[in-house]
């Protein structure tokens, strides 16, 4: 039967409900379409769509999350696409919203997270599953919530990019997640992923200098470029997925903010 659905752009679009036949262009939504059980219902992904292995080993790819193989796309039959507002190309995906319904997703926040997975279960038809996830993310960041008003928190440059450097800073999931970690971001007075130098770097005198996997994967012999500019920073490779993914792996990340805020207390 046909059912209107409401996205997080406001966007309003008309699909057979459920879908049966669904591709996700998001790499952290099509992790958490298949922990919502639905193995068989996507049909199509994205390059980067690596978890779960057996699922990116398997499953059609369609491009990457910039550009897509239209042909390939037609060939799938899609009755539901599935993408993000930041990680997809506008221009893509209103070239796209011509032939197929796109619901499309907008986070910011982790609460935007939490409504995103709700809305998505509906969406597919796996609202209960969605709904028990929400509800343990809710208590484990509520958990890490405290931990974090227990203690001052580091200051750091989380950089997801190399020639040129760019960093998070505000009005980004980052920028949300760095405090469960421990971290206050010191460029959270610029926007979005402005571009940086090593001696803007250096004058905001972070504690800890966190090189991301993701987008660029920073790599260990990175961490020389930094020293002599920063040599009282904690410099360290984190990852990326922790910080960015909006899924399912937010399970993950609070594990891992856990694990990285101890390791910061021992430096």
């Amino acid at each position: 039967m046909q059912r209107e659905f409401i996205d997080q752009m406001g966007r309003s679009i008309q699909l057979n409900y459920p879908p049966k036949r669904i591709i996700s262009l998001v790499p952290s939504q099509t992790e958490l379409l298949f922990y919502l059980g639905l193995t068989e219902e996507v049909v199509g992904i994205t390059k980067f769509c690596i978890h779960p292995e057996e699922q990116f080993r398997t499953k059609k790819r369609v491009g990457g999350t910039k550009k897509y193989d239209f042909d390939r796309i037609k060939a799938l039959q899609p009755d539901l696409i599935i993408g993000n507002k930041e990680e997809n190309e506008k221009e893509q995906i209103e070239q796209l919203a011509i032939q197929y319904p796109i619901w499309m997703s907008d986070i910011k926040t982790l609460e935007d997270a939490f409504q995103m997975i709700v809305q998505v279960g509906i969406l597919v038809d796996k609202a209960k599953e969605a709904k028990a996830l929400v509800q343990i993310l809710r208590a484990e960041y509520k958990s890490l919530q405290s931990l974090m008003n227990k203690s001052v928190p580091k200051t750091a440059a989380y950089l997801i990019w190399r020639k040129p450097y760019l960093v998070a800073a505000s009005d980004t999931f980052i920028n949300e997640l760095l405090p469960y970690a421990g971290f206050k971001n010191v460029f959270d007075n610029k926007t979005r992923y402005p571009e940086v130098t090593i001696e803007e770097i250096a004058m905001a005198q972070p504690d800890s200098l966190l090189l991301s996997s993701e987008p660029y994967p920073f790599k260990a012999e990175h961490i020389e470029e930094f020293k002599e500019a920063c040599p009282n920073s904690d410099i360290c490779l984190v990852d990326g997925e922790a910080f960015s993914w909006y899924g399912n792996r937010l399970l993950h990340s609070s594990v891992y903010f856990r694990k990285l805020r101890e390791s910061f207390k021992r430096i």
